[in-house]
């Protein structure tokens, strides 16, 4: 069985997330291709370079983009992908990533899913990672997806809404049900996105299955340790 295992050792969001796939050695050029059928190309710049994270060389995605004070809806962004040539798969899957997140801070702010509109869901940078995301993992023509435990960091962090421990209330929602692991790390090392791309993707959560691997993929993330990598690890092999 052809199969990604996600090592999350250091937590996972969206970018971590594109850049190691692209690490295993996906087409960047087809990425951005399959993206421009969300309209949207003129709002955002992509950029991926390399990296090096405590001795790791990582791919680095980035989406560039200028904040805009209005945020789109759940509701908009399915209508957006609906409207798309995207694939149905990839339709499908991205439509399920946004679901989970807007479902988790529909319960958290007590709106109805179709009028949850905030950062996370509304933000451009969330919809490429989310849709880019979706993008990669139909390219890779799996069997299965494995994922590690989820580590989300300790302490507390700042959002739209104040001061909130680690994790943040919308990751903590999407993970119900998801095997967390414990860190001392102070800081948030797995974001909503993240948090929905394992709930979604993930068939089971477990370690390193026994496994003949073909590619490893590393993606850098924007935080800096001293004791570890601050990068998610993939892998495709066969089971």
């Amino acid at each position: 069985m052809r199969t990604l295992y996600i090592d999350c050792f250091s937590g996972i969001s969206g970018d971590m997330t594109i850049a190691s796939l692209l690490d295993l050695g996906l087409d960047f050029d087809y990425l951005k291709e399959q993206l421009q059928k969300l309209r949207l190309e003129q709002e955002y710049e992509l950029t991926l370079s390399n990296v090096v994270k405590n001795g790791i060389s990582s791919l680095k995605f980035d989406v560039q983009f200028e904040e805009h004070h209005h945020h789109r809806t759940y509701k908009d962004i399915v209508k957006m992908i609906d409207d798309s040539t995207l694939n149905d798969q990839i339709k499908k899957l991205s439509k399920e990533m946004f679901r989970v997140i807007g479902e988790a801070e529909g319960k958290i702010h007590g709106v109805e899913l179709d009028r949850v509109h905030f950062h996370e869901v509304g933000a451009i940078d969330s919809i490429i990672d989310i849709v880019g995301t979706a993008i990669l993992i139909d390219q890779l023509q799996l069997d299965q997806i494995i994922s590690s435990a989820v580590p989300v960091g300790s302490g507390n962090i700042h959002i739209d809404h104040g001061i909130y421990p680690v994790p943040a209330p919308a990751t903590l929602e999407v993970l119900k049900d998801v095997p967390l692991k414990n860190s001392d790390v102070q800081g948030e090392l797995t974001t909503p996105t993240g948090a929905a791309i394992i709930k979604v993707l993930a068939q089971e959560i477990s370690n390193i299955p026994n496994m003949t691997v073909q590619e490893v993929g590393y993606g850098a993330g924007t935080k800096t340790f001293d004791d570890h990598p601050n990068v998610l690890r993939t892998m495709i092999g066969t089971i």
